[in-house]
């Protein structure tokens, strides 16, 4: 009989019993269903339940929040009832079930540009650069640029194009690449498919609209323009399909014997001839028809609901990840007509989202526990990273949020209306002016005022009346322990026969000295920076559900214990997280990465077996950091305390660079 026994029976039957469940697994802290009726499940009665610490839908998956005792949660309630859990992997293809074929197609399109963002972002940024010292006339009464008078900035304008050439120009390879990737076929030929729609044979694809010729390949009996695609998206999205399925097909009627022929050979000759006979021009339609339209939108008639709609609406979407989804329309923007209007927007909406954190810092100026949220989330929403401000302040007390949004929607309108025009995607926030073309970087920095302004005065305003203020412990609380203290400085004094004075500096050190003989540490467990939970961006361990502690930015890849104890949880098949019980009693949780859980355990290995003892600084997993990041996962480390048991006076130290086995992160009483 298990320890959890009753506890899974209770939650089978508030889930809506076995028939409601399609698949169940787990990963180190959580439960996570598929339900065939979603509303079926008791959700408050479920988070009312001892064991679990709380839930939440993401993704068409209902996930129960246990801790690090999951594994054998899990174990009790397959088997009370009677099923048999399957791999995380089948739960997310039986969660599809519980999304619209819109969902499905926009959470396959936001996986297939999520590994390309850094490089997109790297050439905006370059780009942005490039805009500053060569295109902004600042020198000799505003007719010359900074490479005009240098031949150095000259020569490195020229240079960084090398970088900007690659980004965009090519990003029809990172695309190829990024499909055959998601859907698990072979890499390269994605990656040489990519390279035939950008190869120099081809007209460039910015060329062919003032072309005075196209040249053609000529088979006798049809012609077929040889054009390039540079910096398309619907093209090399049709094309890298076709090559999915052409290889999937192959390689299900090959034989073995022959496959490593046949295969490749077929399907990237049969997807390259599909790319640019056909594909190729209907996606080159496609995309400029939806450009066009958007186009039209941003600069026609009802350019100004449109703009209004799309600043109010583009925070909610970054909630749930569809926000990805305007790169497409961003990058078609810039191909067809030479920048966007609508990534100025977006970039926008992140600076509105930190003002209205700007808002809350100072609402909340006397509370120093939520200014250790609000102050970094703030910083970083300004800098273009929205999520800490959204998850960590604004949508915790929800008005922040929506007056971000109204400061983002006015600042839209103005953007619009004044013609802001980026010349690359991927710089959010402030530094997004480093992405505007020279002539709306004066309208954009006034865009920048208004969702400065608007959203940090209607939360100021909506938070006198909606926030309870903490300004401390209250005035009778200071009084008590004021007095308390004063009687036990008056009967120091007394006993010691000397001044109240020198009496209460006695006490002082001796309790100064007794409170730092009584503390505890928690050690450094990798080399890196130290950041508070609310910044690394999980709704689980952000929000201390699982309990409060750290986090590290990694340096290194070595996990080590940050104090004595034994090892008491391992997760075999993913080797991501182990759990220690401190000698102390206390229960804690190292997690390597944010949804590691996926990788299936490549790129971790453990060093320690359950049960075993182990002393501060001892390796517990080593782990590859270019792994977790090839495989789009952030690498931040979290070390969570699960149970304080008698623990008291816990205390987290971030915001400084840690040294392994060194450096104290948690201390405690």
């Amino acid at each position: 009989m298990g320890k959890y026994q009753d506890d899974a029976q209770q939650l089978l039957r508030l889930v809506g019993g076995r028939e409601n469940i399609a698949a169940v697994s787990h990963c180190m802290t959580r439960m996570r269903f598929v339900l065939n009726d979603p509303s079926k499940a008791d959700v408050k009665a479920i988070e009312a339940m001892k064991s679990v610490k709380g839930s939440f839908t993401q993704a068409g998956q209902f996930q129960v929040i246990i801790g690090n005792t999951v594994a054998d949660f899990y174990n009790d309630f397959v088997a009370a009832a009677g099923i048999e859990g399957v791999s995380k992997d089948a739960v997310k293809a039986a969660a599809k079930q519980n999304q619209t074929w819109i969902q499905r197609l926009l959470s396959a399109l936001a996986e297939i540009f999520a590994p390309l963002i850094p490089a997109i972002i790297t050439g905006g940024l370059i780009l942005g650069f490039r805009n500053c010292i060569d295109s902004l006339y600042l020198f000799e009464n505003g007719t010359k640029t900074l490479c005009d008078i240098s031949r150095f900035w000259s020569g490195l304008d020229s240079f960084l194009w090398l970088i900007g050439e690659a980004v965009f120009h090519m990003l029809p390879v990172g695309i190829c690449w990024s499909v055959t990737k998601k859907m698990g076929t072979t890499q390269m030929l994605g990656i040489v498919l990519g390279l035939t729609l950008v190869s120099g044979q081809l007209l460039n694809a910015y060329s062919v609209a003032g072309a005075t010729e196209i040249p053609y390949w000529d088979f006798g009996f049809f012609k077929v323009n040889m054009i390039g695609y540079q910096a398309q998206v619907l093209p090399a999205i049709l094309a890298a399909f076709t090559l999915v399925y052409l290889e999937k097909f192959f390689r299900k009627i090959t034989p073995q014997v022959v496959s490593m022929i046949v295969v490749p050979f077929c399907s990237l000759l049969l997807a390259v001839i599909a790319a640019h006979f056909v594909l190729g021009p209907i996606g080159w339609k496609i995309g400029s028809a939806i450009s066009a339209v958007v186009y039209a939108g941003i600069t026609g008639p009802v350019k100004v609901l449109f703009a209004a709609i799309f600043g109010f609406v583009y925070a909610p979407l970054v909630i749930t990840g569809l926000h990805h989804m305007s790169n497409a329309i961003d990058m078609q923007l810039i191909a067809d007509f030479g920048g966007t209007m609508l990534w100025p927007m977006i970039a926008l909406s992140n600076i509105a989202q930190g003002s209205a954190v700007l808002g809350m810092v100072f609402l909340q100026k006397n509370d120093a526990d939520a200014q250790e949220v609000n102050i970094p989330s703030c910083i970083s929403c300004y800098l273009g990273v929205t999520e800490p401000a959204m998850f960590g302040v604004n949508l915790k007390h929800v008005f922040p949020f929506v007056c971000g949004m109204i400061g983002s929607a006015c600042a839209a309108v103005v953007s619009v209306i004044t013609g802001c025009t980026a010349n690359a995607i991927g710089v959010g926030g402030i530094p997004g002016i480093l992405s505007m073309q020279p002539r709306s970087m004066l309208s954009f920095a006034v865009c920048m005022v208004i969702t400065v302004i608007i959203p940090f005065v209607l939360t100021v305003a909506a938070g006198k009346s909606r926030l309870k203020i903490s300004a401390g412990k209250s005035g009778e609380e200071k009084t008590a322990e004021t007095n308390i203290l004063e009687e036990t400085i008056a009967e120091t004094a007394a006993e010691a026969d000397t001044s109240a004075e020198n009496a209460a500096k006695e006490y002082t050190k001796e309790a100064d000295a007794e409170k730092t003989d009584a503390r505890k540490e928690l050690k450094a467990y990798l080399t890196g920076k130290v950041i508070p939970l609310k910044e690394v961006n999980d709704g689980v361990f952000s929000e201390g559900i699982m309990g409060e502690g750290a986090a590290i930015i990694p340096e290194d890849d070595l996990l080590c214990a940050p104090a004595d104890g034994t090892v008491s949880v391992l997760m075999e098949n993913s080797r991501h997280a182990c759990g220690l019980t401190l000698d102390c009693g206390m229960e804690i949780l190292l997690h390597i990465g944010i949804d590691t859980v996926d990788m299936q355990g490549d790129g971790f290995e453990y060093l320690v077996k359950a049960g075993q003892r182990v002393h501060a600084g001892d390796a517990l997993i080593r782990f590859d950091r270019d792994k977790i990041r090839k495989a789009g996962h952030p690498d931040v480390t979290v070390c969570i305390i699960t149970d304080q048991a008698d623990a008291q006076d816990v205390t987290i130290l971030t915001g400084m660079d840690a040294s392994v086995k060194t450096t104290t992160i948690i201390s405690y009483e």
